[in-house]
C-alpha cells in the first residue's frame, strides 16, 4: 500500500496514470494508423491479405482483455499486471520496428528485401506481443486509477475518468496525425523508401516512456490486493445452474421461475439476481458486433481506398474530438426540447443505421474511383502499349512485366518501365541504362495511381544522356476530400452508439458486475473484426463498392433485429434492485424460523 500526496484535491498518483495512458494510446493508435500500409507496400501483401491480418490483430487486441482481467483480479493484482504486460507491449513494438528496417534486410543493396519471410516473422511476433500487452492492460489501467481515490472523493473520481478519456482521445488524435507524417519521411542507406522504422519506432519509444512514467509513481500508488474475479464467479454460477437443471430435467421436479434459479442450491440469491441483470444486457449485445465490423474497416478498407485517391489528410480523430461535446451539448438538448424520448437503446439504433449509411456513401465514392483506375493485365497476361516517337522509332512496353521491345533503329530510343525490379538490356550501353534506371526510381511516386514510364533518348557513341519524363498513367483526380462525408457520418455513429453503449452498460449493471459487462462490450469488438475476416474471406466479390453495399445491408438487417430486442427491454435501476434485495434479506432474518409438523413454540405475551 503506497501513500499518494494530494494535489488540488486529487491523489498525485493519478497524474502518472493519465500520462501513462496518453503515451500508451499514442503508441497503439500510431502503430495501427500505418499498419495496413506497411502490409501492402513493405511486405507486398494483397489488399485482401492485408485486411485479413489487420482485423485478426484487432480482434486479438479485444479478446485478450478478458485474460488481463482474470490475471489482475485473481493472481497478480492490477499494478503488477500493468507492469508485466507493459514490458511485453514495449518488446512487441520494438520487434515490429526492427523488422521494418529495410537496410538490415537488403544486403545486396538492390532495393528489395532479400528474404521477405524475415520481416513477416518479425511482424507477426511483434503484433502478437502487442495484442497481449495492450489487451491485457486495457481493463486494468482505468480501474487502477479509480482505486487511488477514497470513498469520499466521488466527485474527484468522476472528473478523473473524464480526464482519463480525454487523454485517450488526445493520444489517438496526435498519433494518427504524426505517425503518417513520419512514414512519409524518406530514409535508407541503399535506397530511399518510406520510413516505417521511424513510424513504428516513435510509438515504441512512447510505450517505453509510458512504462517508465508508470514505474516512477509506484511508491505513491494505492495497491488493492486481488480478491478474486467476479467473472469467474458468474461463469461458475451459470455453469452450475445449467448442470443442475440438466440433472433435474425429469418432469417430477417442479419448474422454477428462471433457469438461473437452479443455482440457488449453491449460490446466494443476490449473486443470482445480479447475474440475471447482467445476462439481460449481454443478450442485447448479440447484434452489436456487426456495427464494429463496419466501424473498424476505417483502418483497413477505407485506408486502402484512400491510397487510390489524390491527397493526404487525417479526419476521424479530429471529428470525434469535435462531435462528442457538440452532440452532448447541442444535439441531445434539442431532441429533448422536441419532446422525443431518445432512450439509450434508440440512440444505439440510430448509430447503427448511420454506420450503414456511411458505407453506402463509401460505395458511391468507390464507384467514382473505379472509373479512373486503369485496367491492368491479370496473371499470365501482358498489356501492350505503343508509344510513337515520331521519325525516330516506336517502342512496345509490356506493362506489368518490366519488359520492353524496340521497333526501329537499335541505337535510338529505349523505353523503361519504372520499377524496383531488376532491369536487363541487350544494348551495348547497358551500364548507362542501369544508372538511368536507378534515377528513374527516384521519379516513381508512392501510390497506386502514380505508375510512370520513363523514356530516354541517347546516342550510343555519346556520353551525353538526354532525359525526358513521360507519364503513361495519369494521377487519380479523385480527391481524398470526398471521404470526409463518410468519415463524418461514421463519427456521428460512433458518438451515439459507442459512448451511449458504454454508459448504458454501466448504468444497467450492478456495482460489482460492471467489469463483466466491460469484458462483454470489448468482446463484441473482437467478434466484429472476426466477422470481417469471414465475409471478406468467403465472398468472391471483385468490386469493392459491392462489398461496401453488402456490409451496409447486413448492418441494416441486424439493426432491425436489435430494434425489436430493444423494444421489449425493460430498464432497471440496479441500485434500487440491490437495495430491495437487502431489505428483503433483513425481513427474512427477522422472521421466526419455520418448524416441521407445525410444532412451533407457544409465545406468551403479558397484558
Amino acid at each position: 500500500m503506497g501513500y499518494s500526496p494530494g494535489c488540488f484535491g486529487y491523489p498525485l498518483s493519478i497524474f502518472f496514470i493519465v500520462i501513462n495512458e496518453f503515451c500508451e494510446r499514442f503508441s497503439y493508435y500510431g502503430m495501427r494508423a500505418v499498419l495496413v500500409l506497411y502490409f501492402k507496400y513493405f511486405l507486398n501483401w494483397s489488399d485482401n491479405l492485408a485486411t485479413a491480418i489487420y482485423h485478426t490483430f484487432v480482434a486479438l487486441c479485444y479478446l485478450t482483455p478478458i485474460l488481463g482481467a482474470l490475471v489482475a483480479d485473481s493472481w497478480l493484482g492490477k499494478f503488477k499486471t500493468i507492469i508485466s504486460l507493459s514490458i511485453v507491449y514495449t518488446i512487441g513494438q520494438a520487434v515490429l520496428s526492427v523488422g521494418s528496417i529495410h537496410d538490415l534486410l537488403d544486403q545486396d543493396g538492390d532495393g528489395r528485401v532479400d528474404n521477405v519471410a524475415i520481416p513477416i516473422a518479425f511482424s507477426m511476433v511483434g503484433l502478437i506481443l502487442i495484442a497481449f500487452g495492450t489487451g491485457g492492460i486495457k481493463p486494468c489501467v482505468a480501474a487502477f486509477g479509480g482505486d487511488q481515490f477514497e470513498d469520499h472523493q466521488e466527485k474527484q473520481r468522476n472528473r478523473f475518468f473524464s480526464i482519463f478519456y480525454l487523454s485517450i482521445n488526445a493520444g489517438s488524435l496526435l498519433s494518427t496525425i504524426i505517425t503518417p507524417i513520419l512514414r512519409g519521411v524518406e530514409c535508407g542507406i541503399h535506397v530511399k523508401q518510406k520510413c516505417y522504422p521511424l513510424a513504428f519506432g516513435v510509438p515504441a519509444i512512447l510505450m517505453a516512456v509510458a512504462l517508465l512514467v508508470f514505474i516512477v509513481g509506484s511508491t505513491m500508488y494505492k495497491k488493492v490486493q486481488p480478491q478474486g474475479n467476479v467473472m469467474v464467479r458468474v461463469a461458475k454460477c451459470i455453469t452450475f445452474s445449467i448442470g443442475n437443471r440438466f440433472r433435474h430435467r425429469s418432469k417430477q421436479y417442479p419448474k422454477r421461475e428462471h433457469w438461473l434459479d437452479w443455482a440457488s442450491e449453491k449460490y446466494d440469491k443476490r449473486l443470482i439476481a445480479q447475474t440475471k441483470m447482467v445476462l439481460r444486457v449481454l443478450f442485447l449485445y448479440i447484434p452489436l458486433p456487426m456495427f464494429w465490423a463496419l466501424f473498424d474497416q476505417q483502418g483497413s478498407r477505407w485506408t486502402l481506398q484512400a491510397t487510390t485517391m489524390d491527397g493526404d489528410f487525417t479526419v476521424n480523430p479530429i471529428l470525434i474530438v469535435i462531435m462528442v461535446p457538440v452532440v452532448d451539448a447541442v444535439v441531445y438538448p434539442l431532441i429533448k426540447k422536441c419532446h422525443i424520448n431518445f432512450t439509450p437503446l434508440r440512440k444505439m439504433t440510430v448509430g447503427m443505421l448511420l454506420a450503414a449509411l456511411a458505407f453506402v456513401v463509401a460505395a458511391v465514392v468507390q464507384v467514382q474511383i473505379d472509373k479512373t483506375i486503369p485496367v491492368f493485365p491479370a496473371a499470365g497476361q501482358s498489356q501492350i502499349k505503343i508509344i510513337n516517337m515520331g521519325n525516330t522509332s516506336a517502342t512496345v512496353n509490356f506493362a506489368g512485366t518490366n519488359q520492353t521491345a524496340e521497333v526501329g533503329p537499335a541505337n535510338s530510343v529505349r523505353v523503361v518501365f519504372c520499377s524496383y525490379s531488376h532491369f536487363t538490356s541487350s544494348v551495348s550501353v547497358y551500364a548507362v541504362i542501369k544508372v538511368i534506371f536507378n534515377l528513374c526510381c527516384l521519379f516513381k511516386m508512392q501510390g497506386f495511381v502514380w505508375i510512370n514510364i520513363i523514356w530516354f533518348s541517347f546516342q550510343c557513341n555519346s556520353s551525353e544522356v538526354l532525359l525526358n519524363y513521360v507519364e503513361d498513367i495519369q494521377p487519380n483526380t479523385i480527391s481524398m476530400a470526398w471521404q470526409i462525408p463518410q468519415y463524418f457520418i461514421i463519427t456521428c455513429a460512433e458518438v451515439v452508439f459507442s459512448v451511449t453503449g458504454l454508459s448504458f452498460s454501466y448504468d444497467q449493471a450492478p456495482a460489482n458486475m460492471k467489469s463483466v459487462l466491460q469484458a462483454g462490450w470489448l468482446l463484441t469488438v473482437a467478434v466484429g473484426n472476426i466477422i470481417v475476416l469471414i465475409i471478406a474471406g468467403a465472398s468472391k466479390i471483385e468490386e469493392q463498392w459491392v462489398e461496401y453495399v453488402l456490409f451496409a445491408a447486413l448492418l441494416v438487417a441486424v439493426t432491425l433485429v436489435f430494434a425489436i430486442m430493444a423494444y421489449f427491454y425493460t430498464y432497471v435501476d440496479p441500485v434500487e434492485v440491490e437495495a430491495q434485495m437487502v431489505e428483503d434479506e433483513k425481513k427474512r432474518e427477522k422472521e421466526p424460523p419455520s418448524y416441521e409438523n407445525g410444532n412451533a413454540p407457544v409465545l406468551q405475551t403479558q397484558m
